[in-house]
């Protein structure tokens, strides 16, 4: 038995908190909507869920679900409302940085226009921004043990 195996299970376990039950919830609730649980499945979860003293005790409940219902989770109208507004703040930054940059160039006179060059670097990150937000990889901050994904509420103290 590893070091692992006797944090999830024994007289060394992990009790969960508040915000790692409410988070299965919301991974629960996602995949109610997205169908992929009916109705009494869901409810019947979610109950084991709030019920739940121990971090082992929520992995069961959103095992089954594709990418453990981070996906489900990810493609609410919520999330994506939360990402499509990091990225109009993204561009305000980097239009705001510019025209500061391009009116110190202004201002000094000088013949080369310099804020070329960190200008370049901001729309390229506006750019890796936006095909982030294009190709889904909004979900992209998990937890890895090995090669499997696994939540944060599942992850090791």
């Amino acid at each position: 038995m590893n070091t692992q195996d006797a944090t999830w299970s024994g007289p060394n376990r992990l009790r969960t908190s508040d915000t790692e039950r409410e988070q299965v919830a919301k991974v629960l609730r996602a995949a109610m909507t997205e169908g992929r649980l009916t109705l009494e499945e869901g409810e019947e979860r979610l109950g084991a869920c709030y019920a739940a003293k121990y971090r082992d005790e929520l992995l069961p409940l959103t095992a089954d679900l594709p990418d453990q219902g981070r996906r489900a989770l990810a493609e609410t109208p919520e999330a994506v409302a939360e990402v499509k507004r990091g990225l109009r703040r993204h561009a305000g930054f980097v239009v705001a940085v510019s025209l500061i940059l391009t009116g110190l160039w202004a201002l000094s006179g000088a013949h080369f226009f310099w804020p070329l060059i960190p200008m370049i670097f901001l729309f390229l990150s506006l750019k890796a921004h936006g095909r982030q937000v294009r190709y889904g990889h909004h979900y992209h901050h998990g937890n890895y043990r090995g090669r499997e994904r696994v939540a944060p509420w599942n992850a090791p103290g």
